[in-house]
């Protein structure tokens, strides 16, 4: 189930140009299972209508003519106290402003005096403001009270004007946003470290061995394990897709590079998902220079790749909790088996990537779950957010109860 199933989000709309893209959060959030009330100042009127948010979001958008109307007997408090969290995105520097001096003059700020939920701001302003000491000294002040930020980020203004202050794109926010709710989950407090992709043995300084992993299901797990408030690192090669907000990326090439990682990163963690396609081999010998076609056909002689968990199995770095992967197309859960005892994990997750459905260069997987204690429990096809949820959930009970 997803992180925003049923939560109830105040989406606050300031005065900016980049209020257009809260619509696109709140149709973000709305479509993942949310509530979104959202809430405009007068100075967001001027640029996007309640209209718009409606649409998305299927719920009446509030104003300040809402202040003293009929909605509800004391319409702040009603939703301050009824939110899960409270997300000002864009929040201009007067909102800042208003917000560190308790100053409440719009349904907006006096709904955040109200709230007793988390609240995210994401500032928004012109080049310069941002850095602004006045604005700055507002930030410190709202910081030290417990408020999140997202963002700024940097990049051209609307005034053409380069430098500090541009709202993140609403996937970067929505990213923010299930941090935000993940902070106090089954795995708050607790280190998890992930690993993603396939493994590039070089052959020369232009080719590599490498395999068909995309990395979804290792980024999938990443997300997961945020969402549950885990302190995650993820160790990845190069996979073209991006980083869960809140993921520590180590980016890696190569099966020692990943070893080196992940005995690094294991030494104090409380769990590794080890969801990395690593080699198995590599080339003995790598060529200085390019491979030429003029020069034959090479004879590439292959030698073992390290071998990341039996070298996690009897090393201090160990965490309390191994989870490992088997991608088989022959004998999957015999196979499966024998890595499990052999790695001395705590669970396997066994799928058959040789079915059209699962595995490498698709979105769904349709796994077996394999325990340490001969428990072993089929999941039904499901697409790889729904395996990493399922298998997050399976390593929180797992460092709950050892």
């Amino acid at each position: 189930m997803s992180i925003l199933s049923d939560k109830h989000i105040l989406l606050g709309v300031t005065g900016s140009i980049a209020a257009y893209k809260a619509a696109d959060l709140a149709s973000r959030l709305t479509q993942a299972g949310a509530r979104v009330d959202v809430i405009l100042t007068p100075a967001a009127e001027k640029f996007i209508t309640p209209l718009t948010f409606q649409s998305v979001t299927g719920r009446k958008a509030f104003t300040d003519a809402d202040l003293w109307g009929g909605e509800a007997h004391v319409l702040h408090v009603g939703l301050g106290h009824t939110a899960d969290l409270l997300v000002i995105a864009p929040c201009t520097a007067n909102t800042l402003a208003k917000l560190a001096h308790g100053a409440a003059d719009n349904l907006l700020t006096i709904t955040a005096l109200a709230a007793r939920c988390p609240i995210l701001l994401a500032p928004a302003m012109d080049a310069g403001m941002y850095e602004h000491p006045a604005t700055q000294e507002n930030v410190r002040i709202l910081r030290e009270r417990g408020l999140f930020f997202a963002g700024p980020g940097e990049g051209r203004m609307a005034s053409g004007l380069v430098g500090r202050g541009r709202l993140l794109e609403p996937v970067e926010l929505y990213g923010h946003i299930r941090l935000v709710l993940g902070k106090n989950g089954r795995l708050a407090g607790r280190k998890i470290v992930v690993t993603a992709g396939g493994t590039q043995e070089p052959l020369d300084p232009v080719r590599v061995l490498t395999n068909r992993s995309s990395g979804k299901q290792g980024y999938a797990l990443a997300q997961a394990a945020l969402d549950a408030g885990a302190e995650v690192v993820l160790i990845s090669t190069p996979t073209g897709l991006t980083p869960p907000v809140g993921a520590d990326l180590r980016q890696v090439h190569t099966a020692e590079q990943m070893l080196n990682a992940v005995l690094a990163e294991c030494a104090g963690a409380d769990a590794l998902l080890m969801a990395a396609a690593v080699a198995d081999f590599r080339p003995k010998s790598v060529a200085g220079e390019k491979l030429k076609k003029r020069d034959g056909i090479p004879q590439v002689e292959l030698d073992a790749a390290p071998d990341i968990l039996a070298a996690l199995a009897d090393s201090d770095s160990r965490p309390r909790c191994v989870v490992g992967f088997a991608a088989e197309t022959r004998d999957l859960l015999e196979n499966a088996a024998a890595k499990l005892k052999a790695k001395k994990l705590d669970l396997i997750a066994a799928n058959d990537i040789s079915a059209p459905d699962a595995g490498f260069g698709v979105d769904t997987n349709r796994v077996t779950l394999l325990y340490a204690d001969g428990r072993s429990e089929a999941l039904p096809l499901m697409n790889k957010t729904e395996v990493a949820e399922a298998i997050i959930e399976r390593l929180a009970a797992l460092l709950e109860h050892p």
